[in-house]
């Protein structure tokens, strides 16, 4: 499963990279799985390959996955392999934070690193807490919600945020407040009895193969290894008071 950055304009794309993964490791299913739940798929202990959110690995899944390298996006101002959350609000505005944080702030869930954790962190080390939440389930949803006026503000994360530029009309409604500071993005795993090393020569393989065109869709440059202290030493914040 591919599904973090899986929108209908990147699936061809995710689709070819998932079968050149395949067929440099020789091993896996034929198709991408789009059905099944995130955590049944991180969960099972026959997982061949997919990719988690930093916080699900550091507060749930580390010890029962293994990572096999995380991709790198080439986001501006970020080391290979990290990523920022980006704070979005209605264009028309032009609040700052601590303006917004009156307001209502849309997250897409409470183990999302990049849409809870990061800009909790960030808020907090302002002094700042939003008066109320709302949760979109998505990402997509938390900037949709800004822009139907549902909500004051939301996290997204940055690769996200520059995809909906390129594939969503209404993110041209939304400007961006401020970023957080880099975190790991989202890394790919499998499971504990698979030859990590060898799925990650597998993806380097593929991400080559990739056209050109492929590799801009899905912005991949590469795959870098983080290790997975540094996943664990990212602030994981309180859950949110409904």
């Amino acid at each position: 499963m591919l599904g973090m950055y899986d929108m209908p304009a990147l699936q061809s794309a995710n689709d070819r990279l998932w079968a050149a993964i395949r067929s440099n490791l020789n091993d896996g299913p034929e198709t991408l799985d789009r059905d099944s739940d995130f955590w049944e798929i991180w969960r099972d202990p026959n997982m061949v390959f997919s990719q988690t959110c930093g916080m699900p690995f550091r507060t749930q899944l580390h010890g029962t996955v293994q990572l096999v390298g995380t991709p790198d996006y080439g986001l501006p101002d970020c080391p290979a392999g990290y990523y920022r959350s980006v704070f979005v609000a209605d264009a028309d505005t032009t609040g700052d934070l601590a303006e917004l944080c009156t307001g209502v702030f849309a997250y897409n869930e409470a183990v999302s690193q990049s849409g809870w954790a990061a800009p909790t962190t960030h808020l907090k080390g302002l002094g700042l807490k939003p008066a109320k939440v709302l949760q979109s389930g998505g990402h997509a949803l938390s900037a949709q919600a800004v822009s139907d006026g549902r909500a004051d503000f939301a996290a997204l994360d940055m690769l996200t945020w520059v995809l909906l530029q390129e594939h969503e009309p209404f993110a041209q409604s939304l400007r961006v407040v401020e970023l957080t500071d880099p975190t790991p993005t989202l890394p790919y795993i499998t499971a504990l009895g698979r030859d990590r090393t060898l799925i990650a020569a597998a993806v380097r393989a593929a991400i080559a193969e990739l056209s050109s065109e492929d590799r801009d869709t899905l912005h991949l440059h590469g795959l870098v290894d983080i290790p997975a202290e540094t996943y664990l030493a990212v602030p994981t914040p309180a859950a949110p008071e409904e």
